[in-house]
């Protein structure tokens, strides 16, 4: 009898143990108690990498244990284990890596050169051939109300001719909802999974920096990243007198190994101010552009892990002005340095998901590497019913 019941309780043990549990972590600032953003949470055993939100937060299923590592540019890496985790939502505290170093770093060679190095090794660094498994998200504001949202799961398969890189795409699953009337469709300013990678993997969003004009429009500056120490900064910030459009750029690179971590720029409010507003048929107005991408350093592996992307602007029509806003996420959950096969007739093509038909086997979303904050959650539901 005592074995029968011994052998029972094993059974049950092994039953529950070998349960998914979810798991939820809310990143915050040890000191001002504020959630952190885009810090990169990798879950060992399962080998999934997951993105903190503007919430703090992330969520993923877990069968038994695991070491939970986080980092960020900008805190104290830190490890943790997922039996501490107790509670529904579990608080971790990370230490900020600000120091009080304001050191402008000298060279013999301008920024621009030293900029151009740097695109140059970073590019050599990158994995290639690789599989990137990618979950994408992206909403679509149309004068003011949000009225479309698509999502979806993708393979992403990396590779290059000396260094030019290109990609097949496989789509897994996706959902898309709302209404998008023709006419914008064809002018939405999302992603475009056709170059996606490519732009990506060969810095492309740097080019107005390397251009020789650039020497004549921006004021570049190298520091000791205040936030870390091991990091340099770049900053690319357009000068008074410079005509059009720019973005204020900042690059977060190792300056040891030669490699970019982050690239973020956002349009400069001093150029924004002084731009005249156009007023021809077709034309747009942009008044908003936020760009950011972080590129992940594990051992040897260097490839991209996140983006996100936002733009905004008024286009001129014949008889009214439309206004359109996109926000898109991009999140590698899972690296690999192996090909998967494939048939030629299963590579996604389009450039946009939202031309794709529904295909929904999983909840996907909900183990995507990119929890939905709360807001983005009630935007997703609103327009999810208003296509009811």
């Amino acid at each position: 009898m005592k074995r029968n019941f011994a052998l029972f309780f094993l059974f049950i043990s092994l039953h529950l143990f070998s349960q998914s549990v979810e798991k939820t972590i809310i990143l915050k600032d040890i000191d001002s108690n504020q959630p952190v953003e885009d810090a990169t949470v990798y879950v060992v055993k399962s080998k999934q990498t997951l993105l903190s939100n503007a919430e703090g937060k992330v969520t993923f299923e877990l069968k038994g244990g695991s070491n939970i590592i986080i980092s960020h540019t900008s805190y104290v890496g830190s490890t943790v284990r997922t039996s501490i985790l107790k509670e529904k939502e579990n608080v971790v505290y990370l230490k900020s890596n600000l120091n009080d170093l304001d050191e402008i770093i000298l060279s013999k060679q301008h920024p621009q050169k030293v900029l151009k190095s740097l695109i140059r090794n970073s590019v050599n660094q990158l994995i290639a051939p690789a599989r990137l498994k990618v979950y994408s998200r992206e909403f679509f504001k149309l004068n003011g109300n949000y009225s479309y949202y698509t999502d979806g799961l993708m393979n992403f398969q990396i590779f290059s001719k000396s260094k030019d890189f290109k990609s097949n795409i496989l789509v897994e699953q996706n959902r898309s909802f709302g209404l998008v009337e023709e006419e914008i469709s064809n002018n939405l300013l999302g992603y475009n999974f056709n170059n996606i990678m490519e732009n990506y993997y060969n810095f492309k969003y740097l080019n107005p920096l390397l251009e020789p004009k650039a020497l004549k429009d921006y004021d570049f500056l190298i520091k000791v990243y205040s936030s870390n120490k091991d990091y340099y900064v770049m900053s690319a910030t357009p000068i008074d007198n410079a005509k059009g459009l720019l973005d204020d750029f900042k690059i977060v690179y190792d300056p040891e190994k030669k490699m970019i971590i982050e690239v973020s720029s956002v349009i400069s409010p001093f150029t924004l101010a002084k731009s005249k507003e156009k007023t021809a048929v077709g034309s747009k107005n942009i008044y908003k552009s936020i760009f950011k991408t972080i590129y992940r350093i594990d051992g040897s592996d260097y490839y991209l892990m996140s983006s996100k992307e936002e733009i905004g602007f008024e286009r001129i029509d014949k008889n009214k002005t439309t206004e359109i806003e996109v926000r898109n996420y991009f999140v590698t959950t899972n690296f690999s340095n192996q090909n998967y096969s494939f048939k030629e007739s299963d590579v996604f093509k389009d450039k946009n998901l939202f031309n794709k038909k529904n295909k929904i086997l999983t909840d996907y979303w909900t183990d995507s590497g990119l929890v939905p904050t709360d807001e983005e959650l009630e935007i997703i539901k609103s327009i999810e019913l208003r296509q009811e």
